[in-house]
C-alpha cells in the first residue's frame, strides 16, 4: 500500500504551503492519519494527527499555524501550513496508523515503518 505526498516547495518566511497525501489502499475512516517531518541531522518529529473521528492534534511547535484535514471519500490527507519559518524546513512524510487510537506521538512512532516517500519543504529568510 502506498502513501504518496505532494505539495512541498520553497517559500520565504511567513509564506504558506499545502501538502497532500493520497493513500488509495487505506481506509481513512478506520485509520489515524498524520504527518511527521525530519530535517537533516535531526530526529523525526510528529507534526499533526487526525483520527477516524476527525479529532485533531498538533505538536506545540506548529499549533495555530498548521491545520490537518482529510477527505475520506477521496482518501486524501492535507496539511495547510501558514506563517512558515526556517525551523519548518524538513522532509515531510504522511503516516497511516491502523485503529482508533490517535495522537501525534503514535503517528511519530508508526512513521518508523509506515510512511510515504516524503515531500521537501524549504523555508528561507
Amino acid at each position: 500500500v502506498q502513501l504518496v505526498e505532494s505539495g512541498g516547495g520553497s517559500v520565504q518566511t511567513g509564506g504558506s504551503l499545502r501538502l497532500s497525501c493520497v493513500a488509495p489502499g487505506y481506509t481513512y475512516n478506520s485509520h489515524c492519519m498524520g504527518w511527521i517531518r525530519q530535517a537533516p541531522g535531526k530526529e523525526r518529529e510528529g507534526v499533526a494527527a487526525i483520527g477516524s473521528d476527525a479529532g485533531t492534534a498538533y505538536a506545540d511547535s506548529v499549533k495555530g499555524r498548521f491545520t490537518i484535514s482529510k477527505d475520506n471519500g477521496k482518501n486524501t490527507l492535507s496539511l495547510q501550513m501558514n506563517n512558515l519559518n526556517t525551523e519548518d524546513t524538513a522532509m515531510y512524510y504522511c503516516v497511516a496508523v491502523p485503529g482508533s487510537l490517535c495522537s501525534v506521538a503514535l503517528v511519530e512512532y508508526w512513521s518508523r515503518t509506515v510512511r510515504g516517500q516524503g515531500t521537501q519543504v524549504t523555508v528561507s529568510s
